[in-house]
């Protein structure tokens, strides 16, 4: 029988199946927003503005208290170009998709994931709930305890693990896993199993957090802070993005009622800060539909940051879907080359494109995505630090 020779659409649409595979925290997330991005006749540049839910407040008494909407948004910016370049020849597409797939596309598709995927998971930056201590499942508890807490929906949570925390895990959860069909477009690489409200992933990329080199006793300086930006004094050394402080008598609220829970809401330092300022999320508010604390910090009120100064932390991540936002959009296809495809799958678009050179006699190939990605409600997330 002889051989068919492999189109651009072929390889293109193999390519995507094994990348999307191994994408188990991209393709864990909100993957919404693929189709704004790239229409032809409706294109909204290389940014889109996602509309965050709408807050009120309730009034108590009989006298109308008419309160206007104050939308927010968060923008979600797709220029992250990332790519694997080949050399095949018309030989090489001369042979049976699997071997093909095996042999070209699977290494290539693997190092391509790792990238995306480890540039997404960045993100854990931006999640302020973290719960630490011993890796076990009463962890895992605190971890979904925290998520209910901010009243992530039931549906699409992922308990995503580093494969030292699986190893922690896999005692108390082998007996929990139960049996799950899934269809094709499901199948995830890591994908372990499904309990306690979560699917349980393991993945190789989770970062570890080194904690940033602050040490003395931090306290607040100035009563009545509000805002992104906590002004502090008594510590040496500026905190790296993504440590997480709490403020002693700064109590998270019911996102609702607005009521004090008695748990100390945690704070996630952003990028910039130094030894007096602390860029923080959430912003410090303390009254109307954005409250989030009891109170503002008093004036010399203590400051403590997770873990000890310039200590490496791994870090697992649970969350709920709508937590993270990732983006992928249509590169423009090229003329004149020898061919080019253009396909996606499950959200993914990657185009690819092979052209002859004379130089050197062979057939470069590139392959490319263009994508973006945002933490959209890290309210919805919590980190599984080992501190």
């Amino acid at each position: 029988m002889p051989n068919t020779i492999l189109t651009a659409t072929a390889v293109t649409r193999e390519a995507l199946r094994v990348l999307h595979q191994k994408l188990n925290f991209v393709g864990t997330i909100t993957r919404d927003y693929d189709e704004s991005f790239a229409r032809q006749g409706a294109k909204v540049g290389d940014t889109l503005k996602i509309r965050l839910p709408n807050q009120y407040t309730v009034r108590s008494t009989a006298t109308l208290a008419a309160q206007d909407t104050s939308e927010t948004s968060v923008d979600l910016k797709v220029a992250t170009q990332k790519g694997v370049d080949l050399n095949f020849t018309s030989v090489d597409l001369t042979m049976n998709l699997d071997d093909f797939s095996e042999r070209i596309l699977e290494p290539a598709m693997s190092v391509l994931a790792a990238n995306i995927e480890a540039d997404a998971m960045t993100m854990y930056k931006d999640v302020w709930s973290q719960v630490g201590g011993a890796t076990n499942f009463a962890k895992v508890m605190l971890a979904r305890k925290a998520l209910v807490d901010n009243l992530a929906p039931l549906n699409a949570r992922t308990c995503n693990l580093n494969t030292q925390d699986n190893v922690d895990l896999v005692g108390e959860l082998k007996g929990l896993f139960n049996d799950k069909t899934t269809i094709s477009k499901q199948n995830r690489e890591g994908f372990m199993g499904r309990t306690a409200g979560f699917d349980f992933m393991e993945n190789t990329l989770w970062p570890a957090h080194v904690r940033g080199p602050t040490t003395g006793a931090v306290v607040v300086n100035g009563a009545g802070q509000s805002g992104g930006t906590l002004t502090v004094s008594g510590g040496t050394g500026a905190p790296t993005a993504g440590d997480v402080i709490t403020i002693a008598g700064v109590f998270r609220v019911h996102p609702e009622t607005k009521q004090a829970t008695g748990t100390l809401q945690q704070f996630v330092v952003g990028t910039g800060g130094t030894a007096t300022s602390y860029p923080i999320s959430p912003a410090i508010v303390t009254s109307g539909a954005g409250q989030n604390v009891s109170a503002s910090p008093a004036n010399g009120a203590a400051v403590t940051l997770a873990g000890t100064a310039n200590t490496p932390y791994g870090l697992s991540m649970a969350y709920q879907k709508g937590a993270f936002a990732f983006a992928t959009a249509d590169l423009v296809m090229p003329r004149g080359v020898d061919f080019a495809s253009r396909e996606v799958f499950d959200g993914i678009s990657m185009r690819i494109v092979r052209q002859y050179d004379i130089n050197t006699d062979k057939f470069p190939c590139r392959l490319d995505v263009l994508y973006g990605f945002k933490t959209v409600r890290p309210q919805l997330a919590c980190r599984l630090a080992a501190v």
